[in-house]
């Protein structure tokens, strides 16, 4: 008992350190990452962290997953290349455009337009979609999250009126990368994607998926280096999850336990972050939304997706809310959210780097 006693002062004084200089040492971060009893200590910490620059304000971002054919292959994603079980859809303009104005009359003024590398939505298709919702929308924030693409494409976009870019680095070890995907792939081009979007002037999101195949805490602190050199303005993370249609499909998933970890160490380290609360962290507990807002995230993104097609964006197995409208989800996480302690707010819920110190 005294042992345990000790250890978690070890934790608490770790965290305290982490809080007031928003970075530790390798090995004071292993200790973090790998104890279970960091847990609370950790998200009460960030949860204060959180409070001082966001208050109680969680921001809704509006999921529109519009097409589910990809051309990559990663070992790990339900819609890869090589599943050829998956019933491919691509939305129109018009499907797109119906989706926003359906959030919008709910609500939201941030629209995530996620996908998979689909070459049939070419530059030109994907400036007049994000120049017709700003025109339709222009008090609204537009994120993209379409994966890796030449730099004049991320400029093209930008100029048309996108504001964000989402795009998970997934490992920042580039053994472990080549691990979890095929050889045409690579980290270099990966980071090559998101210096250019941060260059270009859009507000950046990176993120790492805990507890994939292969992963090690020494990769998770090697994600966290990374980031430091970044300094993105969104971090999504979530536990691994498998798909059955993939090489990894018998792989353990990640731990509830160890991604609220992180998401709390990460709004340590990053006080000024949007870290969203993921569906995948809804997937793997039925309260795994919640907690992740008290461990430190202050996003959650409801889908606009059309119910006709979410079942067919399977990036993971057993994936949550594939059957809801639109009003269901966002009415469903407003109620989550409110009973975790906090409150959905209707903005585009922009950064606020301006209160870093």
């Amino acid at each position: 008992m005294q042992r345990r006693n000790r250890d978690i002062m070890i934790d608490q004084t770790i965290i305290q350190q982490l809080k007031q200089n928003r970075d530790a040492a390798d090995e004071q971060l292993q200790v973090l990452i790998e104890r279970e009893e960091a847990n609370t200590p950790l998200a009460a910490a960030a949860d204060e962290v959180r409070r001082a620059h966001y208050g109680t304000e969680v921001y809704l971002r509006g999921l529109i997953e519009f097409t589910n054919v990809c051309k990559n292959n990663c070992y790990y994603c339900g819609i890869r290349a090589g599943n050829h079980t998956v019933k491919r859809y691509s939305l129109t303009r018009e499907e797109i455009l119906d989706c926003c104005a359906e959030g919008y009359a709910l609500g939201f003024r941030t629209f995530v337009l996620q996908g998979g590398e689909n070459p049939a939505y070419t530059d030109t298709e994907i400036y007049r979609i994000v120049a017709e919702i700003r025109s339709r929308f222009p008090d609204c924030a537009i994120t993209l999250s379409i994966g890796e693409k030449p730099r004049a494409s991320y400029q093209a976009y930008f100029d048309a009126g996108a504001d964000r870019y989402l795009l998970r680095h997934e490992t920042a070890n580039e053994v472990h990368y080549a691990r979890l995907h095929p050889a045409e792939m690579s980290l270099a081009n990966r980071k090559r994607c998101l210096w250019d979007l941060k260059e270009i002037g859009y507000q950046v999101g990176a993120g790492f998926m805990v507890g994939a195949p292969y992963e090690t805490t020494a990769h998770l602190i090697e994600d966290l280096r990374f980031l430091q050199e970044l300094q993105p303005d969104m971090i999504g993370i979530g536990p691994y999850l498998p798909h059955q249609q993939t090489p990894f499909r018998d792989c353990r998933s990640g731990t509830l336990s160890q991604t609220l970890r992180m998401l709390s160490i990460l709004r340590l380290m990053f006080p000024y972050a949007l870290i969203p609360a993921t569906t995948a962290l809804g997937t793997i507990s039925p309260i795994g939304r919640e907690l992740g807002l008290k461990a430190g995230a202050n996003v959650v993104m409801p889908n606009l997706s059309p119910v006709r097609v979410r079942k067919q964006y399977e990036l993971y197995d057993d994936k949550i809310c594939t059957g809801e409208e639109a009003a269901q989800c966002r009415g469903c996480l407003a109620r989550r959210v409110s009973n975790a302690g906090y409150q959905i707010v209707s903005s585009r819920g922009d950064v606020r780097r301006e209160i870093e110190e």
